[in-house]
C-alpha cells in the first residue's frame, strides 16, 4: 500500500506508491513472501502468509530515529496487532488518536477510512505479529459468536471504526498460538488449513478477554492508572529477575506499591497470579531452547531457575499436556 515515513522535521525519509489487490489476498491459494528493507533511519525484516482473505505476518524492526508513517489502505480489513516487543502509536483519522499498544500487548481495529497514521519512537528492537481479516471474511467468521465479535461484525458492516484505547495483555495461550504460527511444520493445504484454525483461536482468545474485561469493567476501573503502570512495572522486573525470582515482598517495595495490591492488580491486568505469569513466561522460554537444538533439559532447567530437572519435567508437562522429550521429539 502507499506509504510515506517522516521524521519530526516532516522531511520525507521514505516513499512508495505500492498498491495491492483485493484478489491478492482473497484467493484460495496460500501465498507467502518475504520483505526486507534498510535505511539509515532504521531496518525491518517480515514474513507475510495471506489466503481467503486472512493475512497473518511476523517481523522484527530496528529504529534509529522517531518516525511518522502514513499510509493509505484501500483494503477494508480489520487488524489484530500483537506486540511482543516495543512500542507504536496508531491513530484514527477523525476519530481517535494516541492508540499506544506497548511490550506484551496486543490490540483489534477497524478504520473504514484509508488513510492511517503511526508513530514509532526510536527503539533498538521491535517484534511483532499481526494478523486481519478482509471486512467480509470478518463478518463471515464473527456474526452471530457472542457480543463483542457481534457488535464488531455490525460496525465494520456499518463502515464504522473498531478499536480499543489502550492494548490488551497477550496472554500466555496467545504467545503459544503465535508460536505455532512461526514454527508451523505443515506444507501445502495442510499448512493453510493449520493456519487458518490458529487465525480464528486467536481471535476467539481476543474476544474472549474483551469481554471478560468488559463485565469486570467495575473491577478494572478501581485499579487506578498510577497503580497499573506499577504493576506493568514489577511485571519488568520479575521477568529481570526470573532466574532468582524476587519475594513478593521485594518485588512490591521495589515497585512502589503494597503487596496486596500487587498481588490484586496482576490478578486484574493480567489474569493470573504474579508467580504463575513467571512460570508461563519461564516455560516459553524453555520450548524455544529446547527449538535452538543446543541446550540438554538439565541445561534448561538450570538456566531458567528450576530447582532439579524433576520440577522442571512436571512443570513442563502440566502446561503442555507432554513431557519435553515428548515435545522434542515432534519438533
Amino acid at each position: 500500500m502507499p506509504m510515506t515515513i517522516k521524521n519530526d522535521r516532516a522531511d520525507v525519509l521514505y516513499h512508495n506508491n505500492d498498491t495491492y489487490e483485493a484478489a491478492t489476498y482473497t484467493s484460495p491459494v496460500l501465498g507467502e513472501s518475504i520483505y526486507k528493507i534498510e535505511f539509515e533511519f532504521g531496518k525491518a525484516e517480515f514474513r507475510e502468509m495471506h489466503f481467503d482473505g486472512i493475512m497473518l505476518g511476523f517481523g522484527n524492526m530496528h529504529i534509529h530515529q522517531r518516525l511518522h508513517i502514513e499510509s493509505k489502505d484501500h483494503l477494508q480489513r480489520i487488524g489484530m496487532h500483537f506486540m511482543l516487543k516495543g512500542e507504536v502509536t496508531a491513530n484514527i483519522n477523525g476519530v481517535a488518536g494516541n492508540i499506544k499498544t506497548s511490550s506484551h500487548q496486543h490490540n483489534i481495529y477497524y478504520n473504514p477510512d484509508t488513510e492511517e497514521s503511526l508513530w514509532i519512537d526510536r527503539q533498538p528492537e521491535m517484534e511483532l505479529f499481526g494478523l486481519s481479516f478482509m471486512s467480509d471474511k470478518f463478518v463471515q467468521i464473527a456474526a452471530n459468536n457472542g457480543p463483542v465479535l457481534d457488535k464488531m461484525a455490525e460496525q465494520v458492516e456499518n463502515r464504522k471504526p473498531v478499536f480499543y484505547p489502550k492494548g490488551y495483555h497477550i496472554t500466555p495461550r496467545m504467545l503459544q498460538v503465535i508460536d505455532e504460527v512461526r514454527h508451523c511444520h505443515f506444507t501445502g493445504g495442510l499448512k493453510k488449513l493449520f493456519l487458518q484454525s490458529k487465525s480464528i483461536e486467536l481471535l476467539a482468545l481476543q474476544s474472549e478477554q474483551i469481554e471478560i474485561a468488559t463485565r469486570n469493567s467495575h473491577e478494572v476501573n478501581k485499579l487506578s492508572r498510577t497503580d497499573e503502570e506499577r504493576i506493568y512495572h514489577a511485571r519488568d522486573l520479575l521477568l529481570a529477575h526470573a532466574q532468582d525470582p524476587l519475594s513478593l515482598m521485594d518485588l512490591a517495595r521495589k515497585a512502589g506499591i503494597n503487596e496486596f495490591k500487587l498481588k490484586s492488580g496482576f490478578r486484574k491486568v493480567f489474569d493470573t497470579t504474579v508467580f504463575g505469569y513467571l512460570s508461563d513466561h519461564r516455560l516459553e522460554q524453555a520450548k524455544q531452547m529446547m527449538r535452538e537444538g543446543i541446550f540438554s533439559f538439565t541445561d534448561i532447567a538450570d538456566e531458567l531457575g528450576y530447582s532439579s530437572l524433576q520440577h522442571f519435567s512436571n512443570a513442563f508437562r502440566k502446561k503442555f499436556g507432554v513431557s519435553p522429550s515428548e515435545l522434542k521429539k515432534g519438533m
